[in-house]
């Protein structure tokens, strides 16, 4: 399946007492560049996190955002510190006996003295904290997934049909080049009627000179290989997975072949069809880019 290197996906649950939030979003990169922002209770979990983004995801630019709240958040206790208010207590009422200055201790005052309360965490399971954090990115990863396949498929369909027109715009420069070289031998052997008027015409130096001109003009080993890549188009969208680097090359080998077509195409009409080739080669590398 074609998938899109944009999205978007979000997931929240609470697992063992705790809220987690998960956020993917992403555009397009030549290769993928993770960036996760977490919680510092969760900074541990940095490097997991990309890897499960990485087995997901192989090209883009991904930003992950995690946030966590906790349900026991009460488990936590604070306790105030005694010995050490006790001291900046008798430390501020000597200060204020030595030097003569207004006593003004109060609770907002002593609170901000270092070490004053003392606060205990219960100790926390990295390891089941990482497994929730993860259960809860996985469901992120596949709502962003959705959201890939999604634009992906609109994007294969996309393709699909500008495939279609232009193997049949190669069918009309074909078609067209055959009619060239009979053109150009009609027009040539007026010429040498008017130019030699009642001599005779050697109809083999006709022939010599058209078929030089058609050796000039013929396309049909460039419209073979262009036939070709479109082939392998079709095959890379059929098969799907992260085809869009390889897509990427192969439009540039349909590029060339459309350029060497142009330059030889001398009739004006199919000089246009060709422009329109290129177009429909240009519109499909603008969507290629979209492509992972």
């Amino acid at each position: 399946m074609v998938k899109s290197m944009t999205g978007y996906g979000r997931a929240v649950e609470t697992v063992n007492g705790r809220e987690f939030t998960v956020e993917l979003r992403s555009v397009n990169n030549r290769y993928l560049d993770c960036t996760v922002k977490l919680p510092r209770a969760l900074s541990f979990a940095e490097d997991a996190v990309k890897q499960a983004v990485k087995g997901s995801i192989s090209r883009g630019k991904v930003d992950v955002f995690i946030s966590l709240r906790s349900e026991g958040a009460q488990d936590v206790k604070i306790t105030l510190n005694t010995p050490m208010v006790e001291g900046y207590l008798s430390a501020m009422r000597q200060m204020a006996k030595d030097y003569g200055v207004r006593e003004d201790i109060s609770v907002s005052l002593l609170s901000r003295m270092p070490d004053v309360f003392t606060v205990d965490k219960p100790e926390v399971d990295e390891e089941q904290l990482l497994a929730d954090l993860l259960s809860v990115v996985n469901q992120a990863l596949e709502r962003y997934d959705a959201m890939r396949c999604a634009e992906g498929k609109a994007l294969e369909n996309d393709l699909r049909s500008r495939r279609q027109t232009i193997l049949s715009l190669v069918e009309q420069v074909e078609a067209g080049s055959g009619q060239t070289v009979a053109d150009y031998r009609t027009r040539l052997e007026n010429k040498l009627k008017e130019v030699l008027a009642n001599t005779a015409i050697d109809e083999s130096r006709i022939l010599t000179e058209a078929a030089i001109f058609a050796d000039k003009v013929a396309v049909d080993e460039e419209t073979v290989r262009l036939r070709s890549h479109l082939d392998q188009m079709n095959n890379m969208l059929t098969t799907g997975g992260a085809i869009g680097r390889k897509l990427d090359f192969l439009l540039q080998e349909m590029n060339r072949e459309s350029n060497t077509i142009g330059s030889k195409c001398s009739d004006v009409r199919l000089a246009r069809i060709v422009v329109d080739i290129k177009a429909e080669l240009e519109k499909i590398r603008e969507q290629t880019q979209n492509i992972e």
